[in-house]
């Protein structure tokens, strides 16, 4: 659909469940509250109108191709891995938590084969992740950036190297498995013809998430941590 002021709220998370995230951020009523046009809804709220149609156009059209990163520096590529994914993560995995909590609380009793089990695998998933993120923001990246900043002590970047690489790589394994079993639970992120908005756009915020974790795991697994390799044995 074109956004406009004059659709409504949930008209617009409706057809671009994407756009939730900028009502949230607002606190926009985009569910029960939604049949109200975005123009009188920032009436009411005293917010620019041509302004939040602006962020809802940016927020639903899709992002641009990842850029190649196999000739940037390596701390280069950490910075990025940092500010892109593991800052987004923060913010994004309470968010879908929150989303999901309260989607389990009011279609728990309609779908609990689905939402229970559901709930248990994401709040597992999030608990691991960031977990495995502070491991990597304050363990491995340092290390990392020490060995091509030639920081790092002679001879002792390959052996402390390969041991973390060896449990995150298990780790982002693990991860990969849950994401599956989401996806599987959810059959594809395709939600029940009667979901609400809410449920809608936990289903999409879920299958954007399993988009940027295998690009953020692919940018670890296969540019990252191989260079990173290399580098460590040519330092030992």
């Amino acid at each position: 659909m074109v956004i406009t002021s004059d659709a409504t709220v949930a008209d617009i998370a409706t057809a671009a469940p994407a756009t939730i995230a900028v009502f949230q951020q607002h606190h926009i009523d985009f569910c029960c509250g939604g049949r109200l046009p975005l123009a009188q809804v920032c009436a009411d709220r005293g917010l620019d109108a041509d302004l939040l149609v602006t962020q809802l156009v940016a927020a639903a059209t899709p992002a641009t191709a990842e850029p190649s990163w196999s000739d940037a520096t390596l701390s280069a590529l950490i910075r990025h891995i940092q500010q892109r994914y593991h800052a987004h993560l923060r913010t994004e995995l309470p968010r879908l938590d929150g989303m999901l909590d309260k989607v389990v609380s009011k279609h728990a009793a309609h779908l609990p084969d689905v939402l229970l089990p559901l709930q248990h695998t994401y709040k597992a998933l999030v608990e691991e992740l960031l977990e495995h993120m502070v491991k990597e923001d304050q363990v491995l990246f340092p290390l990392i950036e020490a060995l091509e900043q030639g920081t790092a002590s002679p001879g002792e970047g390959s052996a402390r190297l390969d041991a973390p690489l060896s449990v995150l790589i298990e780790e982002h394994q693990a991860a990969g498995a849950a994401l599956a079993a989401i996806r599987q639970m959810t059959r594809g992120f395709a939600p029940p013809e009667w979901a609400c908005p809410t449920f809608r756009g936990l289903y999409f915020g879920l299958a954007q998430l399993e988009t940027d974790m295998h690009l953020h795991v692919h940018l670890e697994n296969h540019i990252l941590f191989p260079r990173a390799t290399v580098l460590a044995r040519r330092r030992a």
